[in-house]
């Protein structure tokens, strides 16, 4: 008799994400990716983490490879309290949970917080990879209004109407992925005295704040209303995505359901890595370190600002990002970025297309643009390739029907 399997139906609402399967493409020889949401591998702090190695399995190797707390490395914990403090949060050590990925701590808070038909609220667009982590345990998305300066506050009026009972809002207000877009510093306290009004408590995702370019982004969230903002950082886009270290700084009320949702998915965050990122952390390196990477973002921010001037035609429109690692464009009307892209690829130029982003009412017309893995001479010459393919579509549109 054969095995039936019979799988659980959150299984069914599980669905690949799109940028790991164009990711797959890219890796074709001539491909130009602007699809990946990749941090530069050039920015990587080879030496630091070779030293921080050595330092940690000279010192405690026996600790260090062994199982650890749950809760992540002490001084670790107390090194992400004092540095989200000084930026205007007052965070104890022991609201910190350190997690494998910032992308862990979404699906714990799924877990904790999500419940079959209950509404949580997301912006338009938003992170993929958030609806991705949330959609298994069956909530009810609903999307707040949104414009280029992130949710619109007048959307959380709507929700006790709407979509009562939501159970959080998802918001990222640091060069949002996919947009770029910054909340500003009068946005954001509308924003928490919205929500605020409405009931609504906040999931912050903050993995790009340290990638500004010219300015540091406004307070956060969660320095407004510490008790209604659960925050999430990563070490990914600072350090190496490689060592998947991100953490939870959250409500006391909630840690502890935090805490048994992360033991039950993995015990804990690999001990040795969360070591070798606080020796590497623990003496300032990052306050010397990041600056490089901002500037060499900043140049190539710039490069893809420069081409796309140059080389899209009328009618496609962006806003150029102050910080982080993307450029959403919406391209001219009757164009569908995702009918595009078996072209594009084939020109040798990728890109994400936007439908992906939309937890309802997806712009077919959008498409999203990573420039920080590319030089400026890349960036140039995929943004030319992409715009060829644009006016080369939008004259077979024109074209009379026989």
């Amino acid at each position: 008799m054969s095995t039936v399997w019979i799988q659980a139906r959150r299984a069914a609402r599980m669905n690949p994400s799109i940028i790991r399967e164009i990711l797959k493409v890219t890796e074709k020889p001539g491909i130009l990716s602007m699809a990946g949401g990749l941090p530069s591998a050039d920015t990587f702090p080879v030496e630091a983490l070779k030293a921080a190695c050595d330092t940690v399995l000279s010192k405690n190797p026996r600790e260090a490879l062994q199982y650890s707390a749950s809760e992540g490395y002490a001084p670790l914990r107390d090194w992400v309290a004092q540095r989200v403090s000084a930026l205007g949060m007052q965070v104890e050590p022991e609201q910190v949970l350190i997690t494998t990925g910032s992308q862990q701590g979404l699906d714990l808070v799924g877990k904790i917080l999500c419940d079959s038909g209950a509404p949580v609220a997301v912006e338009t667009p938003t992170y993929l990879g958030a609806l991705q982590a949330f959609t298994p345990y069956e909530p009810i998305f609903t999307s707040l209004a949104s414009d280029g300066e992130g949710v619109v506050p007048d959307a959380f009026k709507r929700l006790r109407h709407d979509a009562p009972g939501t159970r959080f809002a998802y918001l990222l207000p640091n060069y949002q992925n996919p947009t770029g877009r910054v909340m500003g510093a009068a946005r954001r306290e509308q924003v928490v005295a919205a929500a605020r009004h409405a009931g609504v408590p906040i999931v912050e995702d903050n993995p790009y704040g340290d990638l500004w370019f010219d300015a540091p982004p406004p307070s956060a969230l969660a320095s407004l209303w510490p008790e209604g903002t659960l925050y999430l950082g990563s070490f990914s886009k600072v350090l190496t995505p490689g060592f998947r270290l991100g953490y939870v700084i959250a409500p006391k009320e909630l840690y502890p359901k935090l805490l048994q949702a992360k033991q039950a998915a993995d015990l804990h965050t690999p001990g040795f890595n969360q070591r070798v990122v606080y020796e590497v952390v623990r003496d300032g390196f990052l306050e010397q370190h990041v600056p490089s990477i901002r500037a060499r973002y900043r140049s190539q921010r710039d490069a893809m600002t420069q081409a796309l001037r140059e080389h899209l035609p009328a009618g496609c429109e962006w806003q150029e990002p102050t910080g982080g690692m993307f450029f959403w464009i919406r391209l001219p009307e009757g164009l569908d970025a995702m009918a595009l892209l078996p072209q594009a690829v084939d020109a040798g130029i990728a890109f994400v297309p936007g439908a992906a982003f939309y937890a309802q009412s997806p712009d077919a017309r959008t498409l999203r643009l990573s420039f920080v893995t590319l030089t400026p001479a890349q960036i140039g010459e995929g943004v030319a390739i992409l715009g060829r393919v644009l006016r080369e579509t939008l004259a077979l549109a024109e074209e009379p029907t026989p």
